[in-house]
């Protein structure tokens, strides 16, 4: 298990962070919604506790997978991701609707664990080429200076030109390192990336990656000579140099363990796979849940890195259920989500407090993306009370698409502002109420026209 040893300044002991710190963390970037908030992090945590556990009775501790219960744009999906970027663990979000019973057109629903692996291979190999980073440079420098000064191989020197070549690539080495010969030029063996073969289709996805390995396999790479400034000829030597020290084998292991025992796989729309009053699609949807459950329930996977058993993979799966309840699904699938938390309906406050809380806040992206304009932009607090009380009120009066409604209100707000910003050098702009009502005020009013606009 990853272990995390601070998160936005909040430390965790012993380097795994408690339900309270887990909560925190979230605090800082999602507002309200804190009974799914500490489901996750109970979650999350039981996962660390699960680890503890002798061999014998941790192989029967199964994952405590939730189902959240909630309108669009509340916080479902970001509750999910920003769990999975706290603890390091390999995540994946996927539309239920996406996925069909197999044997109709659509994608096989064991391709979600498939990208579960590669999510993992992706973060374990990070970490590895971190720590091949300082080997690799070396490398890189030794090669840069083999094709700035060659060796002569073969050829038996004196002692006096063998010190006369070592002088010449010492002062070679010092003028690389300083970045005096950045712009001069160098001849490199480069690799030519072929291009992957594509297969659509449900069952193809598998034989797509076992035949595009088998063909890499069989045809020969092919290089070619490139001119290059040394800065160019860094870059492509260092990945060369990390792909030579990597071992895929070790990777491929490491990252199935990841994935096995920390992977998270956010399953949303899930309400979408109830059977409707339409028959035609009733089979399919039906089969969704039916080629789910194993998965759920623990199976293993075939992928092209190896075998991937799904026991303890995490399973979150989320829908707004307006026309069906979670009892409409399949009885075996509902009681593999023993954990069910209802997210609420956004208000006016809470969107007060997502304008100006999150560290990561709508007015905070804005400010510091105009600040790169020399823009210095203010919000003050009567502009955010009337955002937020927009917001609120389309929503109320169209569709509820919840803390969404904030990009698409402040885009609107901003669009002149952000097409003069390049020529309002060292402006300062304040945003207050009088300023929102004259850009927002007659798109809100007319509710036909917000539906379009906002």
């Amino acid at each position: 298990m990853k272990q995390v040893k601070s998160v936005d300044g909040i430390p965790a002991p012993g380097g795994i962070m408690t339900p309270r710190e887990t909560v925190a963390a979230l605090d800082r970037h999602i507002v309200g919604q804190h009974d799914a908030k500490r489901a996750v992090a109970v979650a999350m945590r039981n996962r660390w506790r699960r680890q503890q556990l002798s061999e014998d009775l941790r192989r029967d501790v199964s994952p405590k997978n939730i189902l959240m219960i909630g309108p669009t744009g509340v916080g479902k999906t970001e509750i999910a991701r920003r769990l999975a970027r706290l603890t390091g663990a390999p995540f994946v979000k996927v539309e239920a609707t996406k996925y069909t019973e197999v044997g109709y057109y659509g994608r096989d629903v064991e391709s979600m664990i498939r990208d579960l692996v590669e999510n993992a291979i992706n973060i374990v190999r990070r970490e590895e080429i971190k720590g091949t980073e300082t080997e690799a440079k070396r490398r890189v420098d030794e090669r840069l200076l083999d094709l700035l000064v060659p060796r002569r191989h073969g050829l038996e020197e004196d002692e006096e030109s063998h010190q006369q070549f070592e002088r010449s690539r010492a002062k070679m080495a010092a003028m690389l390192y300083s970045g005096e010969l950045d712009q001069r030029t160098v001849e490199l063996t480069v690799e030519q990336k072929s291009t992957p073969m594509v297969f659509s289709g449900a069952g193809l996805e598998q034989m797509d990656v076992d035949l595009q390995g088998m063909f890499e396999k069989l045809v020969p790479k092919s290089t070619v000579r490139r001119e290059l400034t040394v800065a160019e000829a860094r870059g492509v030597l260092l990945e060369q140099e990390t792909e030579a020290l990597l071992d895929p084998e070790k990777i491929n292991a490491a990252a199935i363990e990841l994935a096995e025992n920390m992977g998270i796989v956010f399953l949303d729309e899930i309400d979408k796979v109830i059977a409707s009053e339409s028959k035609s699609a009733d089979v399919s949807r039906q089969g969704v849940q039916r080629d789910l459950l194993p998965i759920v329930e623990g199976t293993t996977i075939q992928t092209k890195h190896g075998y991937i058993r799904t026991d303890h993979i995490l399973f979150i799966a989320a829908g707004a259920f307006h026309r069906h309840k979670p009892s409409e699904l399949m009885p075996e699938l509902q009681g593999r989500f023993p954990i069910r938390v209802e997210l609420k309906d956004l208000q006016k406050d809470d969107f007060v407090r997502i304008l100006k809380e999150p560290k990561n806040s709508l007015t905070r992206q804005y400010t510091e993306l105009l600040h790169t304009e020399g823009v210095k932009l203010v919000f003050s607090d009567d502009a955010v009370e009337a955002l937020a009380n927009y917001a609120y009120q389309v929503n109320q009066s169209t569709q509820n698409i919840g803390a969404r409604r904030l990009y698409t209100i402040l885009e609107q707000l901003l669009e002149e502002l952000s097409f003069e910003a390049p020529d309002m050098s060292m402006a300062r702009v304040e945003i207050n109420a009088a300023y929102v009502d004259e850009r927002l005020a007659a798109i809100a009013e007319d509710e036909d026209l917000s539906k379009y606009i906002l």
